[in-house]
Parts: C-alpha cells; structure tokens; sequence
C-alpha cells in the first residue's frame, strides 16, 4: 500500500492522479471528531479554559491589517496552544518550493536527507499567494480552470513544505497524531520520507497517526516533516465560493500525544425540562483503544468519567482556583445498550439542576471535562470544552431558542484579512465579534465553509446564533447545463457526505450553532437529502438550513430564500400550508452605495409572522494589500493581479472596508432600532443609557 501510494504524487504509468478522482478524498486520514486538547489533569482543563474565556476586548484596538499581521498570526498561533503540555504547534518558518505542476515537483523532495537549504521561507499557517508566490484569483461564479470534472490543469501550481520537529521527553510512550487544521485544497504528507497520509476539504481539519514514523525523544535526531499541497484538486469542484482563490497551510500545523488508550471524541447533549428547571445532560465519548479489547474488557481495566463545572465565579474574582470552579453536574456511566442508531462508544448521564441558560444576550456557559483513569484511578487522558444548555426548536412558523422567538440580525461572514487572506488572527476575530455587537447584529452565517476552531468559542462566549455551513459550492455548474451536476451525481455522494459529517463532527458541541447547513449554491438533488438525513440523525437538537432547490424542499428546516423581494417574503409568510420559518440567508447586498430599502424588508419583518430575519452580504470587503507602481498600497479586487478569469470589484461588497472601518451603510442597518436588551454583562458590563450612540428609524 506505501509504494501504491508513493505512486499517486507523481503521475504512474497508467496516468492514475489521487487529486483527479472525487471517490478518493482521503486516506489513512482519521475519523473527524471534536477539537482535543490532551490536558494531563482536571485543573489543568479548568486552568486552561479560565484563560481562553477570559478574553481580552482591548486585543481588538491591536488589530493589524498591514505587514505586521504576519507575525500576529504566528503569534495567534502559539496562542492558541497555550497551557497544553501535550499539543505542540508547528508554526512558524517552513522550507517551501512551488513547483507549476505535480509534474515538476523535485523528485523525492519529502526525503528526511533532501538538500532543502536553497528553498525559500514561508510563514506557516498562511496562503502561498500572500507572500509572492503564484497570484490570488477571484471569481464569483465561474471556475477558475476548465469545468471538465474531475480533472484539473496540468498547470497545477504545487506546494512543497519541509519543517522539522523533536518529539518532548514528556511525551515518551505516547502516540502522537498529525494535526492539520485546514490545507487548500489537497495534500499529501510524508514523515521521515514515510506517506502518512492524503486528505481534501479545505476548511477542515485531517489528522493522521505517525507514531510509527517518529524518532524517539532519545535519538538525537530531528523528524522531517514534508507536505506536497495541490492548488488545484477534483474538491476544487465542491469549493466555488464568492471570494479569493488562495491556496496552502493557511490553518496551524500540531502535534498531539496521547496515551495507548485515549479519549478520541465526545459529544455534549443537554435536554431540557419542559419548565427549564433543569436538564438532562447526556455525554457520548468515544475511546480509541490500540489495545482492540472489547467494549466490556475495556471498561474492566479503565474508568470513564465526567463533569460540568460552573464558570460565573471565574468572571466575579481576580483570578483562578479550583474553588472558583464548582461541579454542578457528576455524569454517571450508562451500561444500557446505547438509545443512538450506530453509536458504539460510551455514554453517561447526570443532571443539571438550575442551569443557566445559553442565548446570543445571555451566553452562559460552563466547562465540560471527560477523563480517562485506569483501575487505581490515576488519570491518564482528560479532554475539556466549553459547552452552553440551551434548546433550539421549531413552532409553526417559528425559531425558538429557550423557548422564546429570536429575530435574526445577521451578517453573512467569510474568513478574510487584507494581508494574510483566510488565515486568522485573534485581535481580527474579537474585532469582529465587537463591532457585530456594537451594530446591534445577533447571528452570522459561516459563509461558506466551517471556520477556525477559536472562532467558535468566541461565537459561544460573545453570544453570536451561527449557522454553521460545508464547505461545498458547485456554483460553476449552473453555467455548463451539459454536465451532470455533482448533487445528482453518485459519484460525487460520497464527498459531498463526508463534508458534512466533519462539520458536524468537529463542531458539535457548540452552543452558539442554531443550525447545519448543507453548503451554498450547489443546486439540489438525492446527494443533499442524504446529507440532511444523516445530519437530522446525528443531531436533531438543531435545524438544518439550504437555499438551493428554492428553499423550500424537504432537506431544510427553515425556508431561507436569497435576494427575494420584500412582497415575496410576505406572500410566503402568509401562506397558510407554509409552516416553516423564513430567514432570508443572504440579503441587502452590500457593495456600494447599498443597503437603502433594509427599512423596508424590517418593516415587513417587524409586522408580518413567520418573518424571522435574515442575513445581510456581506460583513467585509474582501480587498487585499498590492503594492503599487508608485510604491502605494492598496486593497486590490479582481483582475488586479492580472489573473484571469476574473469578476473585478464583486469581491467588494462588505458593509466595512477590509481593515473594518465602517461603510456609511453599517451605521443604518440594525441600529434603525434600539434593540438593547444587551444582558451579556461577563464580557459587555452596563453602560449607561446617555453613552450609547443610536440612529433611530
């Protein structure tokens, strides 16, 4: 299987390319599961999170758009694995060469002993074309290459990373796993000169085991690490999202090490009383077990537990300590077969009496801790989330959160930087959270691909409703009607699944999400009621959101049309065989001199029942940094970069400027109303009525 796979990077004899077929999208990659953060003891979780939720606003007057923000992004990096002794980031400056085809990739570059000294320096996470290799492509609609799937051009600009690492004496005996966040748009990766692995999707997170690979803390040798990553792939095809081509490892490179056996995934539930007085809390873990025992053998030599523990002290004190930290919940292990279609692991149970309730004004939370003991109780893995109790259902005609109606203020948000594209910073994310609040905005769409993992805790802790949505666009297709398209298309069912379910997977446990959806513009067919079906099995605690197909078929919860007129909406309000809720998914385009009727459409909405909102296009304009004949920068859009084909300007539709400074338009959109009911007072205290600047209707 190595050699066979050795094969696959460069063109065998039979012409067979990996990043050419839609029916292999991964290989040795492990299955998707929540973010781990391998904590060696319980106060360690606790100690952790009391410094991640402890976010600083003022980071946010620190934001840089310039130069500097790309060592803001090493350093958000490092950040972000602060105070977890067994994950270790691998930012920083990698060896990299672009080749212009998988053709002309130098032979065996991913050899420990390949000279590498004459390869240039490039900042990991980051896109390739941010730093002068190859050049940034915007298109709104159209591919960028022939729409000839699965295949790609043979002009295939190709990445080729090396990087070096020692494994820490702490981790001896542990295995380690390769972590990669997020890789545009497909790659391969070798350690030691060994294949470790292939994955696609570009906004998600692949992970392989490479123990086996690795040299002993002991050896005195260095582990090489070498990544070849593809600009273009047949995932290319699900990726034709409105915005910049950028390709490369633009999410953090980790290292993870865990015990022999180890907790590999958890899914939080909470269901609430029909008075809220308290909630049954339910916890799925899963265990990796490199020792194949059983189910019941395992249990024999190992101990599962976990707790909820409550935070509000955290944020009344000058700082950290396990008494500050009260468990409100003990989950007890449930020996009963499983209630859950196909699901294997373990599952425990407890309640909470009195919980504090999650919502965008009121964003509660607590911490989650899953530990692993052996049979003398001495801890062996632990793994931690912030997690929120909160239900999200649906009346006739109604989103409910806790029971009450929400009306959606939203914005449709796509990962941008004027320097660094699609990677993030830390002050840029809090920035946006405090200007959504500032402007009176309660939801965001992910448009259109999962975020950044710490994206998500900001949403759960600033209070931010988020439809959280794949990583799967096909708008191309719409323009080429003798293809078959890929939702009609079993050949492409797979893929497009497993999209789904490593959204889904990944971000689970997030209180902030109030719905999945199925991706943008990828038409309709048998493909998006699959996916719909395995996410309302997975997870019917939420809704499940798609536009395509009109926005109204079976595989969406909520009728979400686009760019629909104000009269339309209505009609379809009134329709009385209509029971669905309708929040517009995309709105009030914002390029321009735009936004002018959004009176109009919250006229209608403020009046009519079954209008709930919806989310305006977009939050940014996505220009980024050129430098100039005359030695000026400025934010560049379409065909700036002399690549073709091009939509020039469309790109520029945000209600900020790319450094978020404020459109006139963002001044008059959802502070048309005096919405304050801003009761968010762990991360928002109280301001007085006279410091608050408003723009009435």
């Amino acid at each position: 299987m190595g050699s066979l796979t050795t094969k696959m990077i460069l063109p065998s004899e039979n012409g067979y390319r990996a990043w050419e077929d839609q029916t292999l999208f991964k290989w040795r990659k492990r299955d998707p599961h929540v973010t781990l953060r391998c904590h060696d003891s319980v106060e360690g979780s606790l100690r952790y999170w009391y410094q991640r939720n402890n976010v600083d606003l003022t980071v946010s007057k620190s934001a840089v758009w310039n130069d500097d923000a790309v060592q803001a992004s090493l350093d958000s990096a490092a950040f972000w694995v602060d105070g977890l002794p067994f994950v270790k980031s691998l930012s920083g400056y990698w060896k990299f060469f672009l080749a212009p085809s998988p053709a002309n990739v130098p032979e065996k570059f991913y050899d420990a002993a390949f000279p590498d000294s004459d390869w240039k320096a490039l900042p990991v996470p980051s896109n390739w074309q941010c730093h002068g290799f190859d050049r940034p492509i915007y298109t709104n609609i159209v591919y960028p290459f022939p729409n000839d799937p699965p295949r790609v051009p043979e002009d295939n600009p190709t990445g080729c990373y090396r990087t070096y690492f020692q494994i820490p004496k702490e981790w001896k005996d542990r295995r380690i796993l390769l972590h990669f966040e997020a890789v545009d748009s497909a790659f391969f990766a070798w350690v030691n000169g060994n294949p470790v692995g292939y994955s696609q999707d570009s906004r998600l997170p692949a992970e392989f085991e490479i123990s086996d690979y690795c040299y002993p803390w002991d050896s005195g040798k260095q582990n090489v690490l070498a990544v070849q990553v593809f600009r273009w792939s047949d995932g290319s095809y699900l990726e034709d999202q409105d915005h910049w081509w950028l390709s490369g490892l633009h999410r953090d490179v980790l290292l993870l090490a865990k015990p022999k056996v180890f907790i590999a995934d958890y899914f939080f539930k909470s269901k609430l009383a029909d008075d809220f007085s308290y909630a049954d809390i339910q916890v799925e873990v899963k265990i990796d077990n490199m020792l194949e025992s059983s189910k019941d053998l395992l249990l024999s030599n190992f101990i599962i537990e976990a707790a909820v523990f409550d935070t509000t002290s955290w944020y009344k004190s000058g700082g950290f300590s396990d008494e500050l930290s009260p468990k409100v919940a003990n989950l007890k292990l449930n020996l009963s077969p499983s209630p859950v279609l196909g699901f294997h692991g373990y599952l425990l149970e407890g309640k909470l009496d009195s919980p504090n309730l999650w919502s965008a004004e009121q964003p509660n939370v607590y911490i989650l801790v899953v530990t692993l003991k052996d049979k003398a109780g001495k801890l062996l893995d632990s793994e931690s989330s912030i997690v929120g109790v909160r239900q999200v259902s649906k009346a006739f005609k109604q989103l409910l959160v806790n029971g009450h109606p929400v009306m959606i203020k939203g914005v449709n948000r796509h990962e941008h930087h004027p320097r660094v594209g699609k990677t993030n910073i830390e002050s840029c994310m809090v920035k946006d959270l405090i200007m959504m609040k500032e402007y009176n905005i309660n939801a965001v769409r992910n448009s259109h691909y999962p975020q950044h993992p710490r994206w998500y805790e900001l949403c759960d802790l600033f209070g931010m409703y988020m439809i959280d949505e794949a990583n799967i666009e096909t708008h191309g297709f719409d323009l080429s009607g003798h293809l078959k398209h890929p939702a009609k298309e079993p050949s492409w069912a797979a893929a497009m699944l497993d999209r789904v379910v490593g959204m889904v997977e990944r971000d689970k446990n997030h209180a902030c999400i109030i719905s999945w959806s199925l991706g943008n513009e990828a038409g309709y067919g048998p493909n998006h009621s699959a996916m719909a079906g395995w996410i309302r099995g997975k997870d019917p605690s939420r809704l499940v959101h798609y536009e395509g197909g009109g926005s109204r078929t079976e595989s969406t919860d909520i009728v979400c049309p686009m760019y629909m007129r104000v009269w339309d909406i209505v009609k379809i309000a009134l329709d009385k065989n209509e029971s669905r809720p309708l929040i517009l998914c995309e709105y009030s385009h914002a390029m321009g001199n735009s936004n002018g009727n959004i009176d109009e459409y919250w006229e209608a909405i403020d009046n009519t029942f079954g209008l709930q909102g919806g989310f305006i296009w977009d939050w940014v304009d996505q220009g980024l940094l050129k430098l100039g004949s005359d030695g000026i920068k400025r934010w560049a859009y379409g065909g700036d970069f002399g690549d073709q084909p091009n939509d020039l300007n469309f790109c520029l539709n945000g209600l900020m400027w790319p450094d978020r400074t404020p459109h006139p338009a963002l001044h008059g959109n959802f502070l048309i109303e005096l919405g304050i009911t801003n009761e968010n007072q762990r991360l928002f205290p109280w301001l007085e009525i006279d410091e608050i600047e408003t723009n009435e209707r």
